[in-house]
């Protein structure tokens, strides 16, 4: 049986969906108590159980199938945690998230962001940062996900063209999404935020470096993390956050702050991007070809009518979503169907030199 104390752990986010999941689960451990992980080391986790914060290791009788499945503890996970006589806490049981945010390594191997979030702020810079094509990964990552994309345009004070972006962003975006354009060091923020941040959320930041995060989460929660500039050369952030933490609002509910994403693959499937390019689903049923790929068949109504940058994007998505799903023998087919094709052609150029 398992200790649970909802009206401390509330304030970290827990939920009576959580709350049914951790009471469901078949522990025989004595003294186990459900606690949140709360900060993420190498080695090491910083849980809070609603009174006290612990520093704990994962336990052997849960490190063997985490790691035969491979699949790791992440920030926002709730464990099962218990202490040993010597009070050090041990991390023995997951209780299965509701959701997590996570991405694919260039090797394929998925690596997971946040678990337990019911929304993701996308934050990005209205500077040099500024990027439509990176804000639409990021949308498929945590539509993937079943996460509540909001989109988060910071330093609209200091953007020249801040209404020029903001408009291409509404432009690019669904409907259904929503942009707020803020200056992340004022109180308005926490105005136009309001509506997610309450008691039993919890809200993941993502972003590049120097896009504003920890900026934005200073202001939310209260807290004092470091902030620090941008590169004047090219605008690129330093990172000023490098390991993700949890932090609690006043106003209810927690937050997630999580290292700069620069490069990343979407942990998406087809059908999972087709969330974020509704536009693109919608016109594909009007081409004259069923199949019709968008790359030039005749009588495509995609090509004609969604912005040519958005949908190579769309097209890139897919293929980085068919090299997640392979397996390791699809690669080395891949590979040498192509080191055949490399051959062929150097054959043929060989043949016209002669």
């Amino acid at each position: 049986m398992i200790d649970i104390h909802f009206e401390p752990l509330q304030a970290l986010g827990l939920t009576p969906a959580i709350t049914h999941r951790a009471s469901r689960l078949a522990l025989s451990a004595p003294h186990l108590r459900l606690a949140r992980i709360i900060e993420t080391q190498r080695d090491r986790f910083v849980l809070h159980d609603g009174v006290v914060e612990h520093s704990a290791r994962i336990g052997p009788g849960l490190l063997q199938p985490l790691t035969a499945a491979h699949q790791t503890l992440t920030i926002g996970d709730w464990i099962a945690m218990q202490l040993d006589e010597y009070h050090q806490a041990w991390i023995v049981h997951r209780v299965p998230p509701s959701t997590e945010i996570a991405r694919r390594a260039g090797d394929g191997r998925r690596q997971p962001l946040a678990s337990n979030v019911d929304t993701a702020l996308l934050v990005m810079g209205l500077d040099t940062d500024f990027n439509a094509r990176r804000m639409e990964r990021y949308m498929a990552m945590v539509r993937a996900s079943d996460v509540a994309p909001v989109v988060v345009l910071t330093k609209r004070d200091i953007a020249p063209d801040a209404d020029a972006r903001i408009a291409e962003m509404y432009a690019r975006l669904p409907a259904t999404v929503p942009v707020l354009a803020v200056n992340a060091l004022s109180a308005e923020c926490r105005t136009h935020l309001g509506p997610w941040v309450h008691g039993g959320a919890t809200l993941v930041v993502l972003g590049s470096s120097g896009a504003g995060k920890s900026t934005l989460i200073n202001t939310l929660s209260g807290a004092d993390q470091a902030t620090g500039g941008v590169r004047s050369g090219d605008g690129r952030g330093r990172h000023t956050t490098t390991a993700r933490s949890l932090h609690r609002c006043p106003s209810g509910g927690c937050i997630i702050d999580t290292p700069g994403l620069r490069t990343f693959r979407a942990d998406a499937d087809a059908r999972s991007l087709a969330a974020s390019f509704e536009d693109v689903q919608s016109l594909g049923q009007q081409c004259r070809f069923r199949d019709c790929r968008h790359e030039g068949e005749p009588g495509c109504a995609v090509r004609t009518h969604v912005d040519p940058d958005r949908l190579a994007n769309y097209q890139k998505l897919l293929r980085d979503a068919g090299r997640g799903e392979m397996t390791a023998l699809d690669r080395v087919a891949q590979r040498g169907k192509w080191k055949a094709i490399q051959r062929a052609g150097s054959r043929r150029a060989q043949e016209k030199r002669r």
